[in-house]
């Protein structure tokens, strides 16, 4: 009995004195991999050191997977960086910046590939408040600055994993944080882009959320008019108006000219002075914009002349006056229209002659006032071919 235990003792101390050396192998292997100056050298070391002693409870094989899954390197597969990457995590052991790197890279692979999106959502998010809970410590392994662009690349990743799963709104939000910290024009593209589909998907204010963001940074067509385009979905007229205009300079579209000239007629009652720039743009409408043509025509004609209070009175002075001549060749017809001159007395002859001065006064002064019309219809008519040209179009 005595031998027995004897033995097993021994055996007990054989194994305990081996596990030190085995670490000690372990540890001289992991060093010597991560101080080599050849990053191929430093991955093949890497792989080897995890082929001797994966899984014998070796110091550094969590940081061996983490350091092989941040790595880049030549025939490296998007699953070797998440196999390495999820068993580092898995080990546990790491510390807060090696961490953070890792779940960023891995939730990366996984929202760029579409799969285990939830996953991804959930590392992006675990990195984002791991970050944020060291940015403010002395001796964290980084600066606040590093810690802040982890931060970013969380959100960004994690943005992206919230689109893939239908999540726009959502993905907006992780968009917005991220361009913040990151100001990378790569996010603001991503923002035009969702804002796009949620414009589509007549979720406005969400779409606004992206575009507002979005269209300063990147400036060009596409996305201005879309946020013009939502801002006026969501009644903001006065900020629609100001990017309506940005596009159109951009380029000349009938659908903006006439966007922008109901916005400016609505504005004509208690601003005159913006009538003749409401005109230009509903002319423009007129010839750019087959769809709106007509009803653009329609209302430049309308705003045209009624800004001259002369101009409509004088409309009504010719009906009224031609209503007077029409009454006064009735009276005419019924008293002399059947007699002739001999049969007329001196006071029939007078009283005639008083009706035909009077029709001959009211077509005079019809005369006039058209005259006076015809000079603000060929005004008008100038406006239109001075359109025509500007915009080069027959």
């Amino acid at each position: 009995m005595k031998k027995t235990v004897l033995s097993m003792i021994i055996l007990f101390l054989l194994v305990y004195s081996y596990l030190p050396a085995q670490n000690s192998s372990a540890s001289e292997a992991y060093i010597k991999a991560m101080t080599s100056n050849s990053p191929e050298e430093r991955v093949r070391l890497l792989k080897d050191y995890l082929s001797k002693f994966s899984g014998q409870g070796s110091e550094y094989e969590n940081f061996a997977n983490a350091n092989l899954a941040l790595l880049n390197y030549s025939g490296k597969t998007q699953k070797d960086t998440t196999r390495y990457g999820e068993k580092a995590l898995t080990l546990g052991g790491l510390d807060d910046l090696t961490k953070c790197q890792v779940l960023v890279t891995v939730a990366g692979v996984y929202s760029n590939s579409g799969e285990n999106l939830e996953k991804a959502k959930t590392y992006s998010m675990q990195a984002v408040n791991a970050a944020k809970a060291n940015k403010d410590k002395e001796d964290s392994g980084a600066t606040p600055a590093q810690w802040n662009q982890l931060v970013g690349a969380g959100y960004y990743v994690h943005a992206q994993a919230m689109e893939k799963t239908n999540n726009n709104s959502g993905a907006v939000d992780s968009y917005i944080a991220s361009y913040n910290i990151l100001k990378n024009k790569q996010i603001a593209t991503s923002l035009a882009n969702l804002g796009k589909s949620l414009y589509e998907a007549k979720s406005y204010a969400a779409a606004e959320k992206a575009f507002k963001i979005a269209t300063p940074i990147l400036g060009d067509f596409g996305s201005t008019v879309l946020f013009a385009k939502t801002l006026h979905r969501l009644d903001k007229k006065d900020e629609a108006l100001k990017y309506y205009k940005q596009a159109y300079t951009k380029q000349k579209s009938g659908e903006i000219a006439y966007n922008i000239g109901l916005i400016l007629a609505g504005k004509t009652q208690s601003n005159p002075a913006l009538t003749n720039e409401t005109i230009q743009y509903l002319l423009d409408a007129s010839f750019l914009s087959p769809a709106n043509s007509k009803k653009a025509m329609d209302l430049a004609e309308r705003l045209y002349f009624n800004k001259d209070p002369k101009y409509n009175e004088s409309i009504k002075a010719i009906a009224e006056k031609s209503k007077n001549i029409e009454d006064l060749t009735n009276t005419f017809n019924q008293k002399f229209g059947e007699k002739t001159e001999e049969e007329l007395s001196d006071a029939e002859k007078n009283e005639m002659q008083d009706i035909l001065k009077k029709i001959e006064a009211e077509q005079n002064a019809i005369a006039k006032l058209q005259s006076e019309q015809q000079l603000v219809l060929e005004s008008f008519s100038k406006l239109i071919e001075n359109t025509k040209q500007k915009l080069g179009v027959s």
